[in-house]
């Protein structure tokens, strides 16, 4: 018989070999922390849970994130990203959700980014969520609700205004340190705007 690999889906498996988090005798390739004491911008933790259709807790999903720095310059060579200025900002990571389905990502908060038809982007960043029983990840953004700048983003603005806060992340201060909530629900009341890429 010959003809396409049927479709497998995501997991549960991926999160041996990408998310060991020291479960395993070797190191995550990636981790949860983009940057470095020297890393310019303003730190800051996002953290949420993700949770399924009926309200439960996803314990084996695995996020990615890729992001601008405080400039709005991805850490990328077409992009001037990697410069000395901020070399130890990677802008790339990923973590698995654990017992209680949280995560959380220790970054610096992202700079305005060019749009597609020469408008700018309000600062966001791109997640992807890959979890058991998915035949693809689905994408997502984070945006910020101290940021003027959302009123105008060209992306956001293709959200339904109702749902527009599914991508919109809380801002609280704790032991001085600024940290973003953002959950995420794969389907249900509330489920967050995933977009097709």
């Amino acid at each position: 018989m010959s003809g396409i690999t049927p479709s497998q889906t995501v997991g549960p498996y991926f999160a041996y070999g990408l998310t060991p988090t020291g479960r395993y005798a070797w190191k995550d390739t990636f981790t949860n922390n983009l940057v470095a004491a020297a890393s310019s911008g303003e730190h800051i933790r996002i953290e949420g849970r993700v949770f399924d259709g009926d309200g439960a807790p996803i314990t084996d999903c695995m996020l990615e994130i890729w992001q601008a720095d405080a400039r709005g310059q991805y850490a990328s060579p077409a992009d001037g990203g990697g410069s000395p200025t901020n070399a130890s900002f990677v802008g790339f990571g990923r973590v698995g959700t654990d017992q209680a389905g949280a995560y959380r990502f220790e970054t610096i908060k992202p700079g305005a980014v060019p749009g597609p038809d020469g408008d700018t982007q309000a600062p966001h960043i791109v997640v992807a969520v890959f979890g058991r029983g998915m035949l693809r990840q689905s994408y997502t953004r984070i945006y910020f609700a101290d940021e003027a700048g959302n009123a105008t983003d060209p992306v956001l603005a293709l959200v339904p205004a109702d749902r527009r806060d599914t991508l919109i992340a809380s801002r609280r201060v704790e032991d001085g340190h600024v940290v973003y909530t953002f959950d995420i629900r794969m389907q249900g009341e509330r489920e967050t705007v995933f977009f097709e890429v």
